[in-house]
């Protein structure tokens, strides 16, 4: 047997290692800390009940468990309470609070005579004694012995005051709860050990909610080599954090209603009623009005970040065609309002439109959607030159400078400025018109003489018909990186595309085409290296559409998710189901130029034009990114068919199929000068594309 423990000692208990582990994992919370500690030192009390509230697994039981422990070292013991122990009337509370002060078996306190001296209430998830809000702050509170504070800590603010809210309105502090600042949330993934690897994956998924922090740092199968955070590979996290989050369900259509609240930017009672199939929606936006984690603002209702990020997970991962059933009446809904708006409407509802597209692959990594509604764009005025042009000269030089000044001369109106919501210019677009271009514009511009050149080769423009081009863009600070002043150039391109009643063309110019290119080439801008131009020894690409081929209604129906504008409704015999246009021949030419750069890439095939319906894919059989690579081996093998052409073949293997890390290792491997590799290159290419272009003319199903 040990020997007893001398009397001195006192044997350290697992509850005080649980403790001194809590304390070691608390962070953050310094405000509301300073609050607490301020109270229990001040002469008299700043306020009679401090009110905590936020969202399901945000930390309030953390933060009374910590105000618990600095009352104890400041000599005020603490008296907790959680309220789904607590019989929600007056005999049930004063029941649980006897044994909470000490009184077990002797029945409830006398308020007075029996609480402890300047002791702490803490009263956790409040909302359970909901019923009991009145008596609490008419009887109980009011009878409590001066000195005594009381914390309380729920989901919801506190309710508005009784008969006699002047009485109440200096006693009450309220102090929402949001998630952890950036550094904080680092000091809780370092306190959790989480692999450095994860960071930034870990910090974007949970928004820095302290539980979903904790889940997903202990989350199984996310080792030491995770980068990167899917919700739906981890749905234990999901469900853990559904349940805190949302607890009981009144219906399935609630439930609906939840799901589609988190999908949309920000839900109404139309979109509701119009998306869910229901003539009255007053009821389920009142339900969704009243959870702790949906806030309101001018748009109508928006979950908490954290709270949007795991409902839309959820339903995604869950059943992934209901989602797209919703996700699609919501597009409709949005549709059908863009369709009568006009101004600034229209182009919150483009936002919103774009928003639903957020998970797409060739949409998701070149937009910033936590900013969607941080700027506005609005005509520049003739003030804001001075910046405009200071703006051009940091990012393109003194030469673009001077020619936005030409610009700006000329078309002022085609310039926009990016005002953030103090007014601060943050960027700026110009869509020039170029129908009635100068001689003088196209000595001034190098881009927009290319671009003419170009229509006039491709598809001149007809009498009265435009070719607008969007020659400069960017932002103040980033210049054309992802960010609020790139998600305002694309929805007000996307307005002027397609609501202008006679375009033949439009033109963008890019500084960093490689990057754009996946993404434009999805919704169908092609990368077109003959309008390519260089200005100050810098040169920029050019992708361009040519609306003849491709009206703005059969494009909007073929972009990925339909994320643009309305289509306009068909006029008198338009038929019901009229097949896609084909492409004209130099769009035909780029898609072939990109399949075969992405050869090896199949998720990026997919995307490709030759697959769209009754194209080559559908030609070559299913259309497939297998079927699209199948057939460009078919053509290239047919260079192998003349001795003078398998130079060319060569050159297509070993740059494209069994590719060489660079084009250079590639011209050493044919024991080629680089410059007669780059021809054998681009005739191999020109082949190529001139025998799948053949095929595609002379199939009589096309």
């Amino acid at each position: 047997m040990l020997p007893p423990n001398p009397p001195s000692e006192r044997v350290p208990r697992l509850a005080d290692r649980l403790a001194a582990a809590r304390r070691g994992r608390f962070v953050g919370r310094l405000a509301e800390l300073a609050l607490f500690r301020s109270a229990l030192v001040a002469d008299e009390l700043p306020f009679a009940v401090l009110h905590l509230h936020g969202p399901g697994g945000v930390g309030k039981t953390t933060l009374l468990r910590e105000y618990a422990r600095i009352a104890a070292e400041c000599g005020r013991p603490g008296v907790y309470l959680d309220g789904r122990d607590v019989e929600p009337s007056p005999a049930g509370f004063l029941r649980a609070l006897g044994p909470a002060v000490g009184l077990a078996g002797a029945g409830p306190p006398a308020t007075g005579a029996d609480w402890p001296r300047a002791g702490v209430l803490l009263i956790d998830t409040y909302e359970a004694l909901a019923p009991l809000d009145p008596w609490l702050r008419e009887t109980f509170l009011p009878g409590l012995p001066a000195g005594r504070g009381v914390v309380g800590a729920g989901r919801n603010p506190p309710a508005p005051a009784g008969p006699t809210p002047r009485d109440w309105a200096d006693l009450p502090r309220v102090a929402p709860l949001a998630n952890l600042r950036r550094e904080k949330r680092r000091a809780s993934r370092a306190a959790r050990a989480v692999p450095k690897a994860r960071t930034a994956a870990l910090l974007a998924f949970t928004r820095g909610h302290p539980l979903a922090l904790a889940l997903v740092a202990d989350a199984p199968g996310h080792g030491d080599e995770l980068v990167s955070f899917d919700p739906r590979g981890a749905p234990e996290v999901v469900r853990v954090l559904l349940e805190r989050l949302v607890r009981d369900m009144p219906s399935a259509a609630h439930r609906l209603a939840l799901e589609l609240c988190a999908l949309a930017w920000t839900t109404t009672e139309d979109l509701l009623a119009a998306a869910l199939g229901v003539a009255d929606a007053h009821g389920l936006f009142a339900w969704l009005r009243g959870l702790s984690f949906i806030e309101q603002g001018a748009g109508g209702l928006f979950p908490h970040d954290l709270a949007r990020e795991v409902l839309d997970s959820d339903l995604r991962w869950r059943n992934p065609a209901e989602y797209g059933r919703l996700r699609e009446r919501v597009f409709a809904h949005l549709q059908a309002r863009a369709a009568r708006a006009g101004g600034a409407d229209l182009q919150q509802i483009r936002l919103e439109l774009l928003y639903l597209s957020r998970h797409d692959p060739f949409m998701q990594p070149y937009f910033d959607w936590g900013a969607l509604d941080s700027a506005d764009a609005t005509p520049a005025t003739p003030a804001d030159a001075p910046a405009i042009l200071a703006m051009v000269r940091a990012h393109e030089g003194d030469d673009a400078a001077r020619i936005a000044a030409h610009w700006l001369g000329r078309q002022p109106g085609a310039f926009l400025a990016f005002r953030g919501s103090d007014g601060t210019m943050l960027g700026f677009m110009a869509n020039l018109a170029l129908r009635e271009a100068t001689p003088e514009d196209l000595a001034a511009d190098p881009a927009v003489a290319a671009a003419l050149d170009f229509a006039r080769r491709h598809g001149p423009p007809r009498p009265g018909e435009e070719i607008v081009y969007l020659r400069f863009w960017m932002a103040r600070e980033t210049y054309q990186r992802v960010g609020p002043a790139l998600n305002l150039t694309a929805i007000n391109s996307v307005i002027c595309w397609t609501t202008h009643p006679r375009l033949a063309w439009n033109f963008i110019a890019v500084a960093d085409p490689d990057f754009m290119q996946p993404h434009f080439t999805s919704i169908h801008m092609w990368r077109s290296p003959e309008a390519d131009f260089a200005v100050g020894g810098r040169r920029y690409g050019v992708f361009t559409h040519d609306w003849r081929v491709e009206s703005a209604a059969a494009w909007q129906e073929r972009a990925p998710h339909h994320f643009l504008a309305p289509a306009p409704a068909a006029g008198p015999g338009a038929a019901e189901a009229a097949p896609p246009p084909a492409p004209s021949r130099a769009e035909f030419a780029e898609a072939v130029r990109q399949a075969l750069r992405d050869y090896r890439r199949p998720d990026r095939l997919a995307a490709n034009p030759l697959l769209r319906p009754g194209g080559l894919g559908g030609a070559a059989g299913a259309a497939t990114p297998a079927a699209l690579q199948a057939l460009l081996r078919e053509a290239a093998a047919s260079l192998t068919a003349n001795p003078k052409d398998i130079k060319f073949h060569r050159a297509i293997w070993h740059t494209y199929f069994e590719p060489a890390p660079t084009q250079e290792r590639a011209a050493e491997l044919l024991g080629l000068p680089f410059n007669t590799y780059r021809y054998h290159l681009a005739g191999g290419i020109g082949q190529i594309t001139d025998w799948l272009w053949q095929r595609e003319s002379a199939d009589p199903d096309r």
